[in-house]
């Protein structure tokens, strides 16, 4: 439950500008999740979030990115959960993941800033990565196939 939800939380503050906690708690009640304050802080601190400033002046939740701050274990346990199966064509990677999850699985794989990776797109249970050569896609699926196993 834990891990769904913070993955949960990586999608909506990719997704929307959210400024506080209590916004953060109203959008996983959207979602299902049962929430207190103390499930949310303790979330935002486990997930290393912070606050960076918006073009408007207000602040937003964000995901620190570096690969050194201990980030890569929770990318790798979203990835882990929701984690069915992948395969390519070509330079694009097709990720099939637990119905409902593919979108923090790829929340997860685009905070993984792996190079090789031009873009990424989700729907329920499949992700869709376009990868800049077919080299480049052997090299990701090694990567990604590393963490699931």
């Amino acid at each position: 439950m834990k891990t769904r939800r913070q993955a949960k939380i990586l999608e909506l503050i990719q997704k929307n500008d959210v400024e506080t906690q209590e916004e953060l708690s109203a959008y996983l009640e959207q979602e299902g999740f049962q929430v207190t304050q103390a499930t949310v802080s303790r979330d935002i601190r486990e997930l290393k979030l912070t606050k960076i400033a918006m073009d408007n002046g207000k602040q937003k939740y964000a995901v620190i990115t570096d690969p050194d701050s201990g980030m890569m274990e929770k990318y790798a346990r979203v990835f882990q959960e929701g984690f069915v199966s992948m395969d390519m064509a070509e330079n694009i990677v097709v990720i099939h993941t637990v119905s409902g999850m593919a979108s923090a699985v790829c929340a997860a794989i685009d905070a993984m800033k792996l190079p090789e990776l031009i873009g990424s797109i989700a729907g329920d249970d499949t992700i869709i990565c376009v990868i800049r050569s077919a080299d480049g896609a052997t090299k990701i699926m090694k990567k990604l196939r590393k963490i699931v196993e």
